[in-house]
């Protein structure tokens, strides 16, 4: 073999092996910088891209994806002077490569660091039970504060969450006791309230059956007094015709005698009725006149109750 079939050789090798050095492929949601001796060059995106060998450096692939830092918890002392222990976790985004690359030494350190101190400002103007309900606040806080401080090294700061917040042993055996004697109270107040709904209900329970018990004997009443009427009414109704048929049919004086001796007979068994009887008692046409002075009198009086009744209606 020849010489120049050896340099032939050799020159092929050199252009095969920089052809594969000057291609480079960048995968989805990633980003490569360039730099081209020493200084940026440009930043590469997904897909095939040819660089310049031995001339063009390119650095590691920088992920674009959403990235979540969990930090470990950090000492915080609130406005009462209360220490606790707060972790935090911090969701953030490359947005630009160029100004993550050359922004800041070790990104992911100075987001911690940068978190720790924000945090430590934050919870210091604020009292332990504020802390301990307004983490929404605190969030909110952090998140535009964090965002506007890591803008410069092209990172985004999405959110930011308070993971745990853990107060000293004795102030959380303090809470525990206020929380039990809160529920306890609770309890009591809706122990007393049921209580109260019962003896309202049961009070108008009572009531009301007073009031059907009252309407119910009103009625009774009311019906017992039309019953005594219709019959009032009814025996007047019927004196009166039993009258007015004796006078209609003119009875002759044995009827009328046999009727005195009725009426007599109904006279006596009364308790304050006087009853006058002629001096001569052998004159039957005395006695027949008096007993028919009787029953005109029972007439007379039969239609002045009918009257009355009448009246009443």
């Amino acid at each position: 073999m020849s010489a120049w079939a050896i340099v032939l050789i050799i020159l092929g090798i050199l252009i095969l092996v920089s052809l594969c050095l000057s291609v480079r492929i960048v995968r989805q949601a990633t980003a490569v910088v360039v730099e081209r001796l020493g200084k940026y060059r440009k930043t590469l995106d997904t897909g095939v891209h040819l660089i310049l060998p031995f001339i063009d450096r390119t650095s590691k692939p920088i992920s674009l994806k959403e990235i979540v830092a969990d930090f470990k918890p950090q000492p915080v002392i609130t406005k009462d002077n209360v220490t606790m222990q707060i972790d935090t976790v911090v969701y953030f985004q490359i947005t630009d490569a160029k100004l993550y690359t050359y922004g800041v030494e070790q990104p992911i350190k100075a987001i911690e660091n940068l978190t720790a101190t924000t945090l430590r400002n934050i919870v210091g103007e604020l009292e332990l039970d504020q802390t301990l309900t307004s983490r929404d606040t605190v969030n909110t806080k952090m998140r535009v504060i964090l965002d506007e401080a890591t803008d410069p090294w092209g990172i985004k700061i999405n959110r930011v969450e308070l993971k745990n917040i853990l107060p000293p042993k004795d102030i959380q055996d303090a809470m525990d006791k206020q929380m039990k004697a809160e529920r306890e109270r609770r309890e009591q107040i809706l122990r007393a309230e049921g209580e109260k709904k019962s003896s309202i209900l049961v009070a108008e329970g009572e009531k009301q059956a007073k009031i059907l018990r009252a309407e119910a004997e009103k009625t009774a009443k009311i019906l017992a007094a039309e019953a005594q009427k219709e019959a009032l009414i009814a025996v007047a109704e019927g004196e009166s015709k039993a009258i007015d048929m004796i006078n209609s049919a003119q009875p002759d004086a044995a009827y009328i005698t046999l009727q005195g001796f009725e009426a007599l007979k109904k006279l006596a068994d009364g308790q304050s009725t006087k009853i006058i009887v002629p001096s001569d008692i052998q004159n039957v046409a005395g006695l027949f006149t008096s007993i028919a002075e009787v029953i005109k009198s029972d007439s007379n009086i039969a239609k002045q109750n009918k009257k009355q009744i009448e009246d009443v209606k």
